[in-house]
């Protein structure tokens, strides 16, 4: 009989099924073998998500929590393998494998030529497996298991070229920030433990009141922190890594160095996302301190908008993206803090169709662009790339929140409570998140015009021995021996197996605000997996829903929109009709320029106190310890003392019988002397 624990085993272990068959058995199946066991996996699972979405959404199965695997058991404590499904797991669930079925799609384009094909495929399947686990999980074990699986793939996947030291470096980075962050969370998983005396969702939960209220403890002595506090941060601070929450924001922007169908599942449905659905997930324990929520929107609201001023100043395609990726993480953490779950997870999910898009897009533009990423050479390209370019505007207007897509909807929602929420720090975060719009608006189109319209600023050296543009050869150490902006041959359309993943994901890019809005955020959808206390911005703002029609007539009276079309208009005239203006503005405000190209310093600030300073410190150590301590002091010291008493009791042995006939008359009369004083 096929039961709800079956399908829900189904969908976890196809993606590792496919996984393993690829990786271990990469060379018996070969390439064909490899993408079609991946592809077949995750579509399983894509499509079982959806049969769950159904039934959770219709009522047909309720709540799903049950454990399936005793992990261990010492005395009261007791680790499982288990899932809790509900509504918000369900779409989480959809989400994931949706984006990463058209990701495998895509790569077949992509990644054909590559010598690591079927590796890429098996890494690419488990990546969908971790982050299965852990938005399925029923407990903060099996969560810390998915949240160290997906980082460690995303490891793997940014480093997929190894031979690149720019790649090496880049995955080095990613591993140790989230170290940083994850340690913070490892440390509020202990405190829920130390607390609850339990690792399960639904015990924490239902005492989290009970059990937390007026709780306290000192983390420095004489001052004592609400344990709520004290969890609700610690969890944050793994959230900061892994969702790229500024300070911890460093690793994300250089994981473009991994191929480009990876920066789309990292940015759009995977890692990235972990965090924002942890914190949605433990709303019960974020709701009991209102300085956590503020910590979590402020540090939000400040990734929101200074991570987007860098997107102006970027050059390179990819990154321009990732940037925007940041900001948008921002958008979703200020919703979380405000206390808006439900407007968080919504921009999420919108938010995962339309950048997968444009990252998608991107790397069907560095396909035709024979792997140049700089937008200085490209230009025109919308004549050569008619689907990559319409689709690429389709995600460009959903960004952008251009009234009627899917991100006007989440993210006017998202600006919307935080003008209506009066907690501490708001204020701020309004102001963060409205000049956001009017930035996220200025890069996002500075990126369509520089790619697809205005002149072409590539050269076409048209050769005999000219290959396919769609190519993935960028693994090559040598993809770059091509002068910038000179190309073999002139740019031209992706293969179906790219451009069709973009057309699946342009139309919920347009679509799927229209018809989730509505029960998401001011309906009962997400009643039971989130909790919000005294009803929260959103419950304000359901007494003026009267539809997403009117939504829309009234988004077109807002500040957001009105800021988004100056960003627009900005764009349009400095990078379509006088490009010449944003050379003038780079010279005449060259400080800011300077600031924002070296990312506000912050990477100069860690590689100079952490990496080189733990260098300097480690070198230090190391002669102060290593080598003055245990080599010369201890090791060496020991071997010096015997060699120094040997040396001086070697004179006693002269050979001579005197000698020792003097020796054992003295040695008797000390015996001797020795025996009368003790008696």
């Amino acid at each position: 009989m096929i039961t709800p624990k079956l399908i829900l085993l189904v969908i976890a272990l196809a993606p590792l099924f496919g996984a393993i068959v690829a990786g271990l058995f990469g060379r018996q199946v070969g390439r064909a073998g490899a993408h079609t066991v991946t592809i077949a996996g995750v579509a399983v699972s894509f499509l079982l998500s959806c049969y769950v979405l159904y039934q959770e959404s219709t009522g047909g199965w309720g709540v799903f929590n049950e454990n399936l695997y005793t992990w261990f058991e010492i005395g009261p404590l007791s680790a499982h393998v288990g899932f809790l499904v509900d509504r918000l797991t369900a779409v989480m669930m959809v989400v994931v494998t949706s984006v990463s079925l058209l990701v495998h799609i895509y790569t077949i384009g992509y990644m054909h030529e590559d010598p690591g094909y079927q590796r890429f495929f098996s890494y690419i399947s488990l990546f969908t497996f971790s982050m299965l686990m852990l938005v399925m999980s029923n407990n903060f074990m099996q969560l810390f298991f998915g949240w160290e699986a997906v980082g460690l793939v995303s490891y793997l996947l940014i480093g997929f070229w190894f031979k690149r030291p720019t790649a090496i470096f880049a995955n080095m980075k990613a591993f140790l920030v989230n170290r940083v962050g994850d340690f913070g969370f490892l440390l509020g998983i202990a405190a829920v433990l130390f607390w609850f005396g339990s690792l399960d969702y639904a015990v924490v939960f239902r005492s989290a009141d009970a059990t937390l209220t007026g709780k306290t403890l000192e983390v420095l002595a004489g001052h004592p922190w609400e344990a709520a506090t004290v969890i609700g941060v610690l969890l944050f601070i793994g959230a900061m890594g892994k969702s790229a929450q500024v300070p911890l924001h460093v690793w994300l922007p250089d994981s473009m160095e991994g191929p480009t169908p990876i920066s789309a599942l990292i940015h759009a449905a995977t890692m990235v996302t972990a965090g924002i659905f942890m914190v949605a997930r433990m709303s019960p324990l974020y709701e009991l301190s209102e300085t956590a929520l503020s910590f979590v929107m402020i540090i939000g609201a400040t990734t929101a908008l200074f991570t987007g001023l860098i997107g102006i100043v970027q050059n390179d395609v990819k990154r321009v993206v990732a940037y925007s990726t940041l900001s948008q993480l921002g958008y979703m953490t200020v919703a979380l803090g405000v206390s808006a779950y439900s407007a968080a997870i919504f921009h999420l999910m919108t938010h995962a169709f339309f950048k997968a898009l444009l990252f998608l897009g991107a790397g069907s533009v560095i396909m035709a662009m024979h792997h140049e990423q700089d937008m200085r050479y490209m230009g025109g390209l919308k004549k050569y790339m008619p689907i990559t370019f319409i689709t690429g505007w389709i995600g460009t207007l959903a960004l952008t929140g251009f009234p009627g897509f899917s991100g006007f909807f989440s993210k006017d929602a998202i600006i919307e409570a935080v003008h209506e929420s009066h907690r501490f720090g708001s204020g701020y975060a309004y102001f963060c998140v409205l000049i956001g719009v009017f930035v996220t608006a200025l890069y996002s189109f500075r990126l369509i015009y520089l790619t697809y319209h205005g002149k072409e600023r590539f050269v076409v050296e048209h050769k005999d021995h000219a290959h396919h543009a769609g190519h993935a050869d960028d693994h090559a150490d040598d993809h770059g021996h091509h002068a910038p902006g000179h190309l073999e041959h002139a740019p031209h359309e992706s293969p179906w197996v790219v451009t069709l993943p973009l057309i699946l994901l342009a139309i919920p890019s347009v679509i799927i605000g229209w018809l989730t809005i509505g029960p998401m955020l001011f309906g009962d959808y997400f009643a039971g997996a989130i909790v919000v206390k005294e009803g929260g911005p959103l419950a304000e703002l359901a007494h003026e829903w009267h539809g997403p029609w009117a939504m829309l007539l009234h988004g077109l009276m807002a500040p957001p929109f009105w800021l988004a079309l100056a960003g627009f208009a900005v764009a349009t005239y400095v990078y379509l009709f006088n490009r010449s203006i944003a050379d003038r503005a780079a010279t005449m405000f060259a400080p800011i320029y300077r600031l924002l190209q070296n990312k506000y310093g912050v990477d100069d600030l860690y590689f100079a106190v952490f990496a080189r300073g733990g260098l300097k410190l480690g070198r230090g150590l190391w002669r102060g310890g290593d080598v003055a301590v245990i080599d010369n002091g201890i090791v060496n010291g020991a071997a010096a003392l015997v060699r120094g008493i040997a040396a001086r009791v070697r004179r006693v042995q002269s050979g001579y019988l005197y000698h020792y006939a003097f020796a054992m008359i003295l040695g008797l009369i000390v015996l001797l002397a020795g025996l009368w004083l003790a008696r």
